[in-house]
């Protein structure tokens, strides 16, 4: 009988494993980007790699432990630039301790929306149209910020923006690893975002571009300590500073973002019931809880990663798999030095935005154009998120905009009441608040 057990015992768990193994590494760029993005908000970049670290082990863990699923968790692509861009850099005088404040309202505010029915009232409340835009308009605007971080395209004062300098070292090796990458992808190489990164540092440090001064491995470290613990004081930054708007864009964004994902994951695994995930509440929850821990030691909201796919098609149906992803970023958080290093040649990790980029696009396809009230609004947020360089003002010309031309056409008993109260808080927040 045991013998019989340990037979069935051991090809689940080498599935299991490979499947963290696979999603590990198709979502490693995570720990070189996101301390990149937010460094520019002037975060250290050791602080924001452990904190990194820290805020995807707790929310994976969890996500393992309590929904036992094969989703992983990390700080999102988007949500990062948007803190550094449309909040740290937006705000002169807002130091990034203060904005993490915002986040750390905003965590404290979905472990509660996590636990409780205005979960279900909120994602039934917003459009579909609107849900779909702000993935695609976050998408061009993380592929803008690969393209200009990696000198492909530049400023230029007649028409706001240019090509870039096609001869330069950085521009060239940026080039020919976006090539690479994409044939990796184009091949369904498993990590190929991670491959394509190494390959290309391997050119860097061949060509000069990369060296490691900094050395290769080290203890974690918290240059910083805790930056946010206390609620009260968090709130009075939040009502100070005015980041009303900000700890909205933060929830909502962030509760679309992981609802789309685990559902989409869910159905890949055949985890759906009725059209509808068991232990939603659950996966909320450790996504909520790795928001709020990441902001107190230095990182943007954590969202589940759509990367979790490429686990599930390794075979991952359990938290196992989640397990296995938390145990690896927990051992890279001894290799600080050596991240540092890469995250410092722009030419490594812009390609890697470039291509997150063009996949968040795709859900351009849900989007219903054929009707102008359901596809103006999706547009304007698309349209003002990479051109102002805001996910928020993005978000509010959309909820300002869907609602009224509802009225316009005599749709308004369509609209659920919460839209409205949207788009009037950020009618306030656009037009009142400061920028």
């Amino acid at each position: 009988m045991i013998e019989s057990e340990n037979k069935t015992l051991t090809p689940f768990l080498r599935r299991e494993i490979i499947a963290g193994l696979t999603t590990f590494f198709t979502m490693a760029y995570i720990m070189v980007v996101n301390p990149l993005i937010l460094s520019e908000a002037r975060v250290p970049f050791t602080q924001a790699f452990t904190a990194t670290i820290i805020a995807t082990v707790v929310g994976t863990l969890i996500m393992a432990i309590f929904a036992n699923y094969p989703i992983a968790v990390a700080p999102a692509m988007g949500l990062n630039a948007f803190f550094t861009y449309s909040v740290v850099l937006a705000h002169p005088g807002l130091s990034y301790r203060t904005a993490f404040s915002a986040v750390f309202i905003s965590g404290i505010l979905f472990v509660l929306i996590s636990l409780t029915p205005l979960r279900s009232m909120l994602l039934d409340a917003i459009p579909g149209n609107l849900r779909y835009s702000i993935s695609v308009g976050i998408g061009l605007f993380i592929a803008f910020i690969g393209l200009r971080m990696t000198g492909i395209v530049q400023a230029n004062p007649s028409n706001l923006v240019a090509l870039g300098n096609m001869h330069a070292p950085g521009t060239i090796l940026a080039l020919v690893g976006l090539l690479i990458t994409l044939i990796l992808m184009a091949l369904h190489i498993s990590g190929a975002l991670f491959l394509g990164m190494v390959i290309t540092g391997a050119m860097a440090y061949f060509t000069g571009l990369l060296s490691f001064t900094k050395g290769v491995a080290s203890a974690p470290l918290l240059p910083e300590g805790v930056l946010v613990y206390n609620p009260v004081s968090a709130i009075a930054d939040v009502i100070n500073y005015g980041l009303y708007g900000v700890v909205f864009s933060f929830l909502l964004v962030t509760l679309f973002d992981t609802t789309g994902t685990v559902i989409a994951v869910g159905e890949q695994a055949g985890l759906m019931r009725n059209n509808k995930l068991p232990r939603i509440e659950q996966t909320l929850f450790a996504d909520s809880l790795g928001t709020l821990v990441g902001s107190m030691f230095g990182t943007s909201p954590t969202s589940a990663y759509i990367e979790s796919a490429a686990g599930v098609a390794a075979g991952g149906r359990t938290g196992v798999t989640a397990f296995v992803v938390a145990i690896l970023f927990l051992i890279f958080a001894f290799f600080s030095p050596l991240v540092s290093s890469v995250s410092g040649v722009a030419a490594i990790t812009g390609p890697s935005l470039i291509i997150v980029g063009s996949l968040m696009v795709g859900h351009v396809r849900h989007i219903d154009w054929s009707s102008f009230d359901e596809a103006f609004p999706a547009f304007i947020v698309i349209l003002m998120m990479p051109l102002t360089s805001s996910i928020a003002t993005g978000l509010a010309f959309g909820f300002i905009s869907y609602p009224l031309l509802k009225v316009i056409v005599g749709k308004w008993r369509l609209v659920h009441p919460l839209v409205y109260i949207f788009g009037v808080l950020f009618f306030l927040e656009l037009f009142f608040l400061p920028h």
